[in-house]
């Protein structure tokens, strides 16, 4: 299968190939998704197929209006509805309880809810307007790797897979949005992400988090709960501001290359070994999100590190995102620093 690149002037085919239950990558602000029409069964089934997904890991339905969620969806609550006042479109997931049969278990796992989104970017709200139906949206990647923030690294993964990618440039954010479950009687923050737990209390009251491990044969509510995700080939270890000077004298004692990814400050502040490949991070927790995926591919693709350091941050607003992506794609593994 070729895989066409579509622009802005292009989004009418792009639609067409969602009608036609094809598959097509679509930017969002957080990162790119993996579009089919959420109402087409066997179009669904592709995705996990081409991601390499378990399919008991339900998918994200992705909408162009809050109309469209209110024909899946039971009666919207007061608190649903003013979070989607305040947050949609932007980096905002919903699990609501759905009608019965509404969805199939190819979208939901086999569960009675559902998790829906309206992201912040025109494109992909015209390619669901075009295609008139609303779409999955899983991350545009082979699951377990990094998400992709670029259509570059969609290709890299999908080529051959999909029918087609919608480039809209890089993505603003660079982590997932954040996934409030509202099916219960305290809404739960499932996966953190853009929007913080201040700023959803701020709306609406009391706001819960779920950090609970789930079971092998639980079905997760959100995706990112359950499997290995995020990580590239390479071992990431997390390194905390203290600990530089003593990870960078033991990167030094490495054979071969080590991949580095800090803040500009962290780096001037420390000597870079000769063995250490650098990748920045930018200036504060906002832009390290932002390059996070990106530089863990970055190492996939154009290196051969069998170590990444990377800089962790305070779980503070965007932090606690941050930490959640990095944490899972170090499958929790923090440098120790060695005994004097």
């Amino acid at each position: 299968m070729e895989t066409e690149i579509y622009h802005a002037d292009t989004i009418n085919q792009a639609a067409e190939k969602i009608k036609a239950g094809q598959l097509v990558a679509f930017p969002t602000e957080t990162v790119y998704g993996l579009g089919a029409d959420a109402t087409n069964e066997a179009a669904v089934k592709k995705v996990y197929a081409a991601k390499g997904r378990p399919s008991d890991n339900p998918l994200i339905v992705t909408v162009a209006d809050v109309a469209t969620v209110e024909k899946y969806a039971q009666p919207l609550s007061a608190k649903t509805r003013q979070l989607m006042k305040t947050f949609w479109p932007g980096p905002l997931t919903l699990i609501l309880t759905l009608q019965p049969g509404a969805l199939s278990k190819s979208v939901t796992g086999g569960l009675k809810t559902a998790a829906f989104r309206n992201p912040k970017n025109q494109a992909t709200l015209d390619l669901i307007r075009q295609a008139g139906v609303p779409i999955v949206g899983p991350s545009a990647n082979t699951s377990g790797k990094p998400s992709p923030t670029e259509a570059r690294h969609v290709y890299h993964d999908l080529k051959g897979k999909i029918a087609g990618i919608l480039d809209d440039g890089p993505t603003q954010i660079g982590v997932e949005s954040t996934v409030v479950d509202m099916s219960g009687t305290i809404p739960t923050i499932l996966r953190p992400g853009g929007i913080s737990e201040e700023q959803l209390a701020a709306v609406i009251g009391e706001v819960q988090s779920d950090h609970h491990k789930v079971g092998k044969t639980e079905v997760p509510k959100a995706p990112g709960m359950k499997y290995k995700h995020y990580a590239p080939n390479a071992q990431v270890l997390i390194v905390g501001d203290a600990q530089w000077p003593d990870a960078m004298a033991w990167a030094s004692q490495q054979s071969g290359p080590v991949g580095i990814m800090t803040t500009e400050q962290i780096k001037k502040a420390n000597s870079l070994p000769q063995n250490g490949e650098w990748y920045s991070l930018g200036e504060d927790v906002k832009t390290a999100s932002h390059h996070l995926f990106a530089g863990l591919r970055h190492f996939d693709t154009e290196s051969s590190v069998a170590y990444i350091l990377a800089q962790g941050f305070d779980r503070i607003g965007l932090g606690e995102a941050y930490m959640n992506r990095l944490e899972k794609s170090a499958g929790q593994k923090y440098f120790q620093t060695p005994d004097k």
